[in-house]
């Protein structure tokens, strides 16, 4: 059978898996898109701001 360190070894095993996959999830699902979108969304009124600066000029 296991012993009792074994069994807190599995146990911090699976404690850690466990977070790094709600983690994974969590930055795929909410990070990445907020980052990604933001990203375009800035670009794009950059690019709107010099086309508007050229057309002053």
């Amino acid at each position: 059978m296991f012993e009792f360190q074994q069994y807190l070894g599995f146990l911090a095993f699976l404690t850690i898996l466990t977070i790094g996959f709600w983690l994974m999830i969590f930055l795929i699902t909410a990070i990445i898109p907020y980052w990604v979108f933001g990203g375009v969304r800035e670009f794009l009124q950059e690019r709107k701001a010099q086309k508007e600066a050229e057309q002053a000029e």
